[in-house]
């Protein structure tokens, strides 16, 4: 009888830890994957979101964006203001909960 419980409880923690282990693997591949060189498409994928990122930075807003594509915003904004009232439409809201 105790024997059956050990044996059940050895089972219970090598299950335990076997998820723990598979876990503790799956980060450290992500951690070993991170530091080792990308691969040449992820790396080229990476350097064009940077690369916008700086121009997007520089611009102050979308990159290569002609003044159609600001006169559509404008007209956008101007519809949502109509339809939903008052605000700044082109920042996250704040929510205050009490």
């Amino acid at each position: 009888m105790i024997l059956h419980q050990i044996l059940r409880l050895s089972s219970v923690f090598r299950a335990a830890v076997s998820i723990h282990f598979r876990r503790n693997i799956g980060l450290s591949a992500i951690v070993f994957n991170k530091t080792k060189e990308l691969d040449p498409v992820q790396k080229l994928f990476l350097d064009k979101i940077r690369e916008y990122n700086t121009k997007s930075k520089q611009a102050g807003g979308p990159v290569d964006a002609g003044p159609e594509f600001q006169k559509d915003m404008n007209e956008s904004l101007a519809r949502l203001q109509r339809a939903y009232g008052e605000g700044d439409l082109t920042k996250f809201p704040e929510f205050k909960f009490e």
